[in-house]
């Protein structure tokens, strides 16, 4: 039950940054919301499980993926920043500062992937699965993983209406999620 209860709670703030994309299934915000509820119920599922047999090699796997998860994120949104000029003029309300770029961002981590914050929830999401593995909880990552990737496919549908040919040139020489992989 206390899963339940602490569930709804870290729900709420997810739902109040996603309220923008709540009913628009055309925004890769709506498919993002579902993405990140699945992750917060990875974690309520599996909290107690971290420091369990710290040396075993799912825990050793589970923190190199939490680690590379960190490692995405930071060195995504730090281009983003610097790079992507952001414009309060971009006037989609479904996207978050950060995320109103004026200028194609396809240097550093971008070079390589076109996603790394979505690649970063990716292996938040296989990390947290690894700490203790269920068939539930296996099917709760997958859902995660699926939503993270109908969420790429949307937003580069808005990538390519903002940025035009400019990024289908730039799709054609990076990966999704994964350099050199997919």
């Amino acid at each position: 039950m206390e899963n339940y209860i602490v569930f709804g709670i870290l729900s709420i703030p997810v739902i109040l940054v996603s309220r923008r994309t709540l009913f628009d299934f055309r925004s890769h915000g709506f498919y993002r919301l579902f993405s990140w509820e699945c992750i917060i119920w990875l974690l309520v599922s599996n909290y107690t499980f971290w420091f369990v047999n710290p040396f075993g090699i799912r825990q050793v796997i589970s923190w190199i993926f939490l680690v590379i998860s960190l490692y995405l994120l930071i060195a995504g949104v730090w281009l983003l920043r610097k790079t992507g000029k952001p414009k309060d003029t971009r006037n989609e309300k479904s996207l978050f500062r950060f995320e109103k770029t004026s200028e194609l961002v396809d240097r550093g981590i971008f070079s390589y992937i076109r996603h790394p914050l979505y690649s970063s929830l990716l292996f938040l999401t296989w990390g947290i699965f690894l700490k203790n593995t269920s068939v539930v909880v296996f099917i709760v990552a997958l859902l995660s993983s699926i939503f993270l990737y109908i969420t790429a496919l949307f937003d580069e549908k808005e990538c390519i209406a903002f940025f035009g040919p400019k990024y289908a040139e730039y799709k054609k020489r990076s990966k999704m999620f994964i350099p050199f992989i997919i």
